[in-house]
């Protein structure tokens, strides 16, 4: 196992800390200091030397030292150098932060033009690819902040980023172990073939959404065949077939004596053809009043498939509406920030340079030549007009910033309204339609079309006609005597036509009643398929809390005293994943107390050390909040608010012992 100990950290004008040395000799120790005395400042410069990152993980941070107003000090070198054991070898690294000053050409004086690192190995200088390459060579940045920080995994570390190092230390659990653990779970191996789990939820809820779709859809079509139906006796149909077919043998009968009383074959055919042709006129009858049916329904069906359509536009139509009003809240406020920068700009505008003259030396008193006095001025008036121009300019880029969100957000804007406006075009083209369809049920279901007006029920009433005049000419003289017959074969005829309405109805509701059967077994069979999707559903998230407690036991088995749960239950049952470090029960993020969250924190570096072979300086801030620290294999350095202590003070456990006894 690599091994990587602090034998002595030096800083040099880093944070305000103008001079500190920290000699540790290899061993854990002790760093006392009031609140504002450097504590974390310490753990600021060993990570910047290694990262260029604070020990929160910011590589932005104030590295000068300010005055008490707040203005950086100029012309100081910022330095933090450091001398390891790294497996037995001394290593020295070293950092110094400067600033830049350059003269240009025709100026008299310096101007500051940024800063320069210079760095630094076994105090020979390096330049930066060198240097970073060498810490890299020691280990990677993400590891050792994992191994430096008891706080840096819980606080810091994003909870995703947390799971998978766990995952990396413990390893995962297999689709085939986890079915192995559990009988319950044999059927998915048939079920998943070549998913993952989380793809073949995806088709379930898919799925599912699909049937209750329809299952919702299919109640109605039902009604809908139901109000259109009429009540009749479908036990009639038997004897309606009898009485038919026995009405028609007495018109056979009845037309046979028309016909003998008749003269001549020509008066035979056509009445033979008379008799198809109203055969012809009843079914014609019958299949208009059955179209009629089929139209009220089409025509219902599509009223509901527009007044969807409608529905989907007005949602359409809200939610814009609702984007417009978030941005034009964010215009306002983005417009008042850029009337208060207007403002500042204005007042920054204004401010002219003054500048106190001390025209005497500080020494003795005497009167400082001119020229010292007019450079002592033109320094301080060219620091003011630096200032001043950057104050401006940043407030040029912040208001100019602004003004781009503000023209995006009405660019937005004019689009949702255009989207609303086309939407509106539509529902009133949608209104139109609905209204217009409405308006033929209703025609439809007040009045039923007269059969007169059929197209072909004319065209047979004609032929039928013609050819009655034909007979009428050809039986002239025998009309008087067949008279009597034709008006019981009427009739007869008349009963007949009744009867066979009462059997189209008939037949026309089994036809209904069929289309009801085939709907109610076609819900049936899609309820059978929603439970056996549920039952597949209930499968996977088995598989799932299966999955999660093999996990959780195999993790938690790599630690001594951190456990964690990576999933939590929602309400509706299912599982999300999450990564809580715990202890005792209790949460790290709420409820667990400094004093355990840092040998939480100390208990997972252990486990990682070991994991990745690296033991590394642990910096250890608020230790004053633990009374003991868990046995640690690394070099431990403890940052202890002490209010008596108004400078750092350092301890090694030597020392520790002797003021104990």
């Amino acid at each position: 196992m690599k091994k990587l100990i602090l034998l002595s950290l030096s800083l040099h004008n880093f944070k305000g800390i103008q001079d500190f040395y920290l000699d540790t000799s290899g061993e854990s120790i002790r760093v006392f200091g009031d609140n504002a005395t450097g504590k974390t400042t310490v753990f600021d410069g060993f990570v910047w030397l290694l990262f260029d990152k604070d020990s929160n993980n910011k590589k932005d941070f104030q590295i000068k030292t300010v005055s008490e107003d707040g203005k950086e000090l100029h012309n100081l070198n910022h330095e933090v150098e450091a001398t390891f054991l790294l497996n037995g070898q001394e290593l020295t690294l070293k950092k110094v932060y400067t600033e830049k000053w350059t003269k240009k050409r025709g100026s008299a004086s310096k101007e500051f033009t940024g800063h320069t690192t210079d760095y630094y190995i076994d105090g020979v200088p390096s330049k930066k690819k060198e240097y970073t390459e060498k810490v890299a060579e020691i280990i990677d940045e993400d590891v050792f902040k994992l191994l430096t920080s008891p706080s840096y995994f819980n606080e810091q570390l994003h909870w995703k980023d947390r799971r998978q190092t766990l995952l990396e230390v413990a390893g995962d659990v297999s689709n085939d172990e986890v079915i192995e653990s559990n009988n319950e779970l044999d059927k998915l191996k048939e079920i998943l073939t070549n998913r993952s789990i989380d793809d073949h939820k995806k088709v379930i809820t898919s799925k599912q959404k699909e049937i209750n779709k329809r299952l919702d859809v299919i109640p109605e079509l039902i009604a809908e065949v139901q109000r259109g139906m009429v009540e009749v006796n479908p036990l009639k149909k038997d004897s309606l077939d009898k009485e038919i077919a026995s009405i028609q043998n007495i018109i056979t009968e009845k037309q046979d004596k028309i016909n003998n009383l008749k003269n001549g074959s020509e008066i035979n055919n056509l009445k033979k053809q008379l008799s198809d042709i109203e055969l012809e006129l009843s079914n014609i009858k019958n299949e208009h009043d059955r179209q009629g049916q089929d139209e009220l329904f089409k025509l219902k069906t599509r009223l509901q498939e527009e007044e969807s359509n409608k529905s989907i536009l007005t949602s359409k139509i809200n939610n814009s509406k609702q984007l417009i009003e978030s941005n034009q809240q964010r215009i306002q406020e983005f417009e008042s920030q850029t009337k208060k920068l207007r403002d500042e700009w204005k007042e920054i505008n204004v401010q002219e340079f003054t500048h106190e003259e001390d025209c005497n030396c500080p020494a003795c008193g005497q009167e400082l030549p001119e020229e010292q006095i007019q450079s002592a001025r033109e320094k301080a008036q060219n620091q003011f007009n630096q200032e001043k121009a950057s104050k401006l300019e940043t407030i040029g880029a912040e208001g100019k910033r602004l003004n781009q969100r503000i023209d995006e957000l009405e660019k937005q804007n004019e689009s949702h309204q255009e989207d609303i406006r086309k939407a509106e075009a539509e529902i009133a083209g949608k209104d139109r339609l609905i209204d217009k369809l409405k308006g033929q049920i209703k025609e439809l279901e007040s009045k039923k079309t007269d059969i007169t007006e059929n197209t072909a029920y004319k065209v047979k009433i004609k032929e039928k006609e013609d050819i009655q005049s034909k007979i009428d000419e050809l039986q002239g003289s025998t009309q008087e005597s067949v008279q009597k017959l034709e008006n019981e074969l009427s009739k007869h005829k008349e009963e007949q036509h009744a009867l066979q309405v009462q059997l189209s109805e008939i037949e026309a509701s089994e036809r209904s009643q069929k289309r009801i059967e085939e709907l109610e077994e076609e819900e049936k069979k899609l309820a059978n398929e929603y439970e056996k999707l549920a039952e597949e559903l209930h499968l996977t998230e088995e598989f799932i809390r299966t999955k999660v407690n093999m996990l959780e036991s195999k993790i938690n088995s790599k630690f001594e005293r951190a456990t964690f749960k990576l999933f939590k239950e929602n309400i509706n049952g299912g599982l999300e994943e999450t990564c809580e470090t715990l202890f005792k029960g209790v949460p790290y993020s709420s409820g667990l107390n400094n004093a355990a969250k840092i040998n939480v924190g100390l208990d997972i570096i252990n486990t990682l050390s070991d994991h990745y072979g690296f033991n590394a300086p642990i910096f250890i801030d608020n230790a004053e909040a633990v009374t003991k620290l868990i046995d640690t294999k690394a070099q431990t350095i403890s940052l202890v608010v002490s209010e008596k202590d108004k400078q750092l003070r350092i301890e090694k456990p030597e020392q520790e012992q002797r003021e104990a006894v």
